[in-house]
């Protein structure tokens, strides 16, 4: 049975970020294969061959689709249908959503969400989450 960790990638080698972006280029076209793909980032093919099946990007290699986000919201209205249109144009099917009374104007909120159509890669849609007026934290609480 694999089992997964979700590492922060600065105390890793830069060899394992730079398997995962050959990978990403291969993915989106912007190299014409392997070999391509490694020169530019200059790594071995043994390297890539090595650990291509081992890392991933967050969004990458999980065995399931849904994603569950933790927010802190300033009490202000629209935040929240904010969050949900973000959710809905990226494709995004929210499973559930819990929000707690706001205290001291902040609400703590949770949402599980289906990303089986999503086309964005977790980290990029984090970060336009964190970016929404009114949005003060975005946590990626688990995915499965």
């Amino acid at each position: 049975m694999k089992k997964f960790l979700i590492i922060d990638s600065t105390i890793l080698p830069s060899v394992y970020e730079k398997v995962v972006e050959a990978k990403e280029m291969l993915r989106t076209g912007k190299a014409k294969g392997i070999t391509d793909a490694v020169k530019k980032l200059g790594i071995s093919r043994s390297t890539f061959y090595k650990y291509k099946d081992h890392v991933f990007n967050v969004s990458e290699g999980m065995i399931g689709n849904k994603a569950t986000v933790s927010f802190l919201l300033n009490h202000e209205p629209g935040v929240l249908s904010s969050i949900l249109r973000i959710l809905a144009e990226n494709k995004a099917n929210v499973l559930t959503i819990s929000q707690d009374i706001p205290i001291n104007k902040i609400a703590n909120l949770s949402i599980t969400f289906d990303m089986s159509s999503m086309e964005l890669e977790m980290d990029a849609f984090l970060t336009i989450l964190k970016r929404i007026s009114g949005v003060v934290r975005v946590e990626l609480i688990a995915m499965e």
